[in-house]
């Protein structure tokens, strides 16, 4: 069959005269079956270099859909369960403190009252923070001060250094956005033996045939590295006008090696190696995840009453969260009114990947504009999308 996403690139190419974006590729499954592809813009505006489709993006926090996977798989092995405490693996992890309500120093805490699990690691419940979005709390500064995200420290150090500090809620009684999957990635390191790259590569980027994703793009591939961008008012995501980051995060990032091989944002990968691991979650074909795992992965593993939001934003309506990415429980104004059901992430830099079990079809976006993913020509993405495809 043949779908009209005329109207999807009509919209995207509006992103980019805006100034918005500077490019964007953009692709659809039916089933497994490829039935949109498009680039718009820029991969590099100063260059002129068009936007292809074997650009390199920094993907950011869609390495958390990979991570996930890789825990899963140790599952299906046999090395773990869901419901394990983490500390079994990370003894540094036992014994947490939680922060008081209301507390105004970090020896306002009392003792956890349950221990943290690694479910509650992959559904964002364990009470870690992140020191990225909750700017002036006691937490923020906590983690920024002791350098949590300090991308020239191992996994290893991470864990050394999370041990000193409180957690912001008991594990399981609320929902925070956190550095939780770094940690799973050096939950996978001790339990494998391997380092979490060398994992990742064996199990999840080899058998996919995904050789673009990396945590540091190779030197004959660097040419092909998208540039990025961040909007001229940080306090707009809509005002006209781009600044390039060419040293964001810091100098060298993605193209120098480094300790830090973050399970919660370091991959760099392309749309190529993005659609490979969709179709990895999609019937019709080789799997590396068993069926029931992948239905597992997808539903909603948030206790009752218990919803995502986010710092400045608040709650985001009508979404849960299951394994390594939220779920939609119910279409808000802004989704699409078949997205029941849908398992979606993205990243800090406006990567972002859907998948709808029940109508079997999943989309990827790519773009390098530092942002929130949930921004307008996301959702525009998706919602001319599922109208292409003729499911309103």
């Amino acid at each position: 069959m043949k779908y009209d996403f005329s109207p999807v690139n009509a919209a995207m190419q509006k992103y980019v005269d805006r100034q918005i974006i500077a490019g964007v590729s953009t692709a659809v499954l039916s089933g497994r079956e490829l039935v949109h592809q498009s680039c718009t813009g820029w991969a590099d505006r100063e260059n002129q270099i068009a936007m292809r489709e074997d650009h390199l993006f920094r993907v950011f926090s869609n390495t958390k859909l990979v991570t996930s996977i890789a825990v899963l798989l140790l599952m299906e092995d046999g090395k773990l369960r869901l419901d394990d405490a983490v500390e079994e693996y990370l003894p540094q992890l036992g014994k947490r403190q939680v922060l008081k309500p209301g507390a105004t120093s970090l020896v306002d805490c009392e003792p956890a009252r349950s221990r943290i699990t690694i479910r509650q690691l992959l559904n964002h419940t364990s009470g870690l923070s992140y020191g990225l979005l909750d700017h002036g709390t006691l937490m923020y500064k906590a983690y920024n001060e002791r350098r949590v995200l300090n991308a020239f420290q191992t996994l290893a150090e991470m864990i050394d250094v999370l041990e000193e500090l409180p957690l912001s809620f008991h594990p399981g009684e609320a929902w925070e956005y956190s550095i939780a999957t770094d940690v799973l990635a050096r939950v996978i390191e001790v339990i494998s033996g391997k380092p979490f790259d060398q994992f990742l590569q064996m199990r999840i980027l080899n058998p996919l045939a995904m050789h673009d994703t990396s945590f540091v793009v190779p030197e004959h591939k660097i040419e092909r590295l998208a540039a990025y961008y961040a909007g001229s008012d940080p306090e707009n995501i809509l005002q006209r006008g781009l600044r390039r980051l060419d040293k964001s995060p810091y100098p060298g990032a993605f193209v120098t090696p480094v300790a830090r091989l973050s399970g919660g944002g370091g991959l760099v990968s392309s749309m190529s190696d993005m659609l490979a691991l969709m179709r990895s979650l999609m019937p019709g074909g080789d799997t590396i995840l068993r069926p029931e795992t992948i239905a597992l992965m997808m539903q909603n593993h948030l206790p009752a009453g218990t919803g995502i939001a986010f710092p400045g934003v608040g709650a985001v309506p009508g979404k849960g969260f299951g394994l390594g990415g939220a779920v939609t429980l119910q279409p808000s104004s802004i989704d699409p009114p078949a997205s029941t059901g849908e398992f979606e992430w993205g990243g800090i830099a406006g990567t972002h990947w859907w998948i709808s079990p029940r109508h079997n079809i999943a989309g990827v976006l790519m773009t390098q504009r530092l942002m929130s993913f949930w921004h307008p020509f996301s959702f525009d993405f998706k919602r001319l999308s599922y109208a292409a495809l003729g499911l309103g």
